[in-house]
C-alpha cells in the first residue's frame, strides 16, 4: 500500500501525524509554495523510513516519481489524502499518469479541517486553476530517450508518393522493462499510462515526418472487418483503407504483423493488424477486396509490405488450430505431427494475398532477399522488437504507419 499526502492543500505538519503509518509507504507531496526560504520541504519525521518527499517543481513530475517508485516496488494499490478540490485536479493526472492496474482511494477531508492538532494555522487555500495536460506534457518532453534514438524500418518496394515506416522499440521514453522504450499503445491492463504513449508517439512522428498529421490505429478485434474512411466507424476493427491525405493509418504488432498497403496509381492506402486468428479468417485479402471495391485499385497495382513479426522459428500453436493452416498451405506448418506445431503465418499471409491477385513480387516479406529486412522475427530479437511471445502479458507495441505524401 502506498499512502499520498497532499501537502499542497493541508498544513505541513500532518506528517508529523504520519508515523503510524508503518506498514505504508508515504509519499509527501509538496507545492512551491510548501517550501521554506532555502529551497527546502518544511520539517517531516526523517525517522520514518518510508516516507518518500515529492517536492519537485511541478505536480506531474512529482507524481510520475510516484509512479515510478511504486512500481519499483511492485505496488497497485495508493491511497490519497486530500481536499476535495486536490481530489479533482489529482483525478486529472491520474488519468494521464496511470492506467487501470492501479487502485486509487481518495480520503477526502474538509480544506478547514486538513491540519493537526499540533498546528493552529489554517490549510493552505487552494491552488489556481492547473493546466494538467500542459503541465503533464511540458513534463515529458523533456525526458530523455532511453536505449537509442529512434529507427524506423522502410520498404524499397513503397513508393516515394507514400510516406511509411515499421517503429522499433528504442528512443522512448516508456521506462517498464517490457515496454521500454518506444512503446506505442496504452492498455488498461498494463503500467504504461496514455500521456507517456502520447510523448512516444509525438516524438515517432517527429523523426518519421508525419507529424502534424494525426495517427490513427486500428481498434483490433482479431478477425477481418476493414473500415473504409469516411464511412460510419465500427467499434472493432483489424484494418483501414482510404484516399484521404490528412491522416496517417497505423496497425500495431508485436508478433503479429503489422502489413501495409498502397496503391501508387490511385493514391490509396491500407494498413492492417493480422494476429493467427485475422490471418485465418482473411483479414489481408479483405483489405485488398475494400481497396478494389471502394476505389476502385487494381490488385495488380497493390503492393504490400509485411512488418516485423514472429517467425517460424518461436511461434506454436495447439494442434486443432495449427489444423487450418496445414489446410491453407502445407508448408505453413512443417512440424504438424508435434504436440505445439510450429506455424508459419507470414507464409499464410503471402499465400492468401497471392490468391486474391497480389503479384508475388509485388509482397515485401521475410522471404525477399534482394531488398533490406522490414520483416524479422520479433522474438529472436529483444534489442529492436516488442514481443508477446517472449515477454508475456505485459509486453509493449510497435506499429507499422503509412500516409499518402501531400501534393
Amino acid at each position: 500500500m502506498a499512502l499520498l499526502v497532499d501537502l499542497t492543500r493541508c498544513c505541513s505538519s500532518t506528517a508529523a501525524c504520519l508515523q503510524q503509518e508503518a506498514d505504508s509507504h508515504v509519499f509527501l507531496l509538496y507545492g512551491r509554495t510548501r517550501r521554506r526560504g532555502n529551497g527546502l520541504p518544511e520539517p517531516f519525521p526523517r525517522a520514518h523510513g518510508s516516507v518518500h518527499v515529492l517536492d519537485s517543481g511541478s505536480t506531474a513530475e512529482c507524481l510520475y516519481r510516484l509512479k515510478r517508485t511504486v512500481d519499483d516496488l511492485d505496488l497497485s494499490s495508493i491511497r490519497v489524502l486530500t481536499t476535495a478540490r486536490g481530489r479533482e485536479v489529482l483525478l486529472r493526472y491520474q488519468e494521464m499518469l496511470f492506467t487501470a492496474v492501479y487502485t486509487f482511494d481518495y480520503q477526502v477531508t474538509p480544506a478547514d479541517r486538513f491540519t493537526c492538532s499540533c498546528c493552529g494555522g489554517p490549510a493552505p487555500a487552494d491552488s489556481p486553476e492547473v493546466d494538467v495536460r500542459g503541465d503533464v506534457s511540458a513534463f515529458l518532453q523533456q525526458q530523455p530517450a532511453l536505449k537509442g534514438d529512434i529507427k524506423v524500418l522502410r520498404s524499397t518496394l513503397i513508393p516515394d508518393c507514400f510516406g511509411h515506416g515499421f517503429s522499433t522499440r528504442s528512443g522512448g521514453i516508456s521506462y517498464i522493462p517490457t515496454l521500454s522504450s518506444l512503446n506505442l499503445f496504452s492498455s488498461s491492463k498494463r503500467r504504461d499510462p496514455r500521456a507517456v504513449v502520447e510523448e512516444n508517439r509525438h516524438r515517432l512522428a517527429l523523426r518519421a515526418g508525419f507529424h502534424p498529421l494525426p495517427l490513427r490505429l486500428v481498434k483490433v478485434n482479431h478477425a477481418s472487418d476493414v473500415w473504409v474512411l469516411g464511412k460510419p466507424e465500427p467499434e472493432s476493427y483489424d484494418s483501414m483503407v482510404t484516399d484521404r491525405r490528412e491522416v496517417v493509418l497505423a496497425a500495431p504488432g508485436a508478433d503479429c504483423m503489422p502489413i501495409l498497403f498502397a496503391d501508387p496509381v490511385k493514391k490509396v492506402i491500407g494498413a492492417a493488424h493480422a494476429g493467427w486468428k485475422g490471418t485465418v479468417m482473411g483479414v489481408a485479402p479483405a483489405t485488398v477486396d475494400a481497396m478494389v471495391t471502394n476505389f476502385g485499385c487494381r490488385r495488380s497495382d497493390i503492393v504490400v509490405a509485411v512488418g516485423p513479426s514472429v517467425g517460424v522459428c518461436c511461434f506454436t500453436l495447439d494442434k486443432e488450430q495449427a489444423g487450418d493452416f496445414t489446410t491453407l498451405h502445407p508448408d505453413c506448418v512443417p512440424d504438424p505431427e508435434s504436440a505445439k506445431p510450429h506455424v508459419d503465418i507470414r507464409l499464410a499471409n503471402r499465400v492468401l494475398l497471392q490468391r486474391c491477385g497480389i503479384l508475388p513480387e509485388h509482397i515485401h516479406d521475410n522471404t525477399v532477399t534482394e531488398r533490406p529486412s522490414v520483416t524479422p522475427c520479433t522474438s529472436c530479437n529483444p534489442e529492436d522488437f516488442f514481443s508477446h511471445v517472449r515477454d508475456g502479458l505485459n509486453f509493449g507495441t510497435q506499429v507499422g504507419f503509412l500516409w499518402i505524401q501531400g501534393s
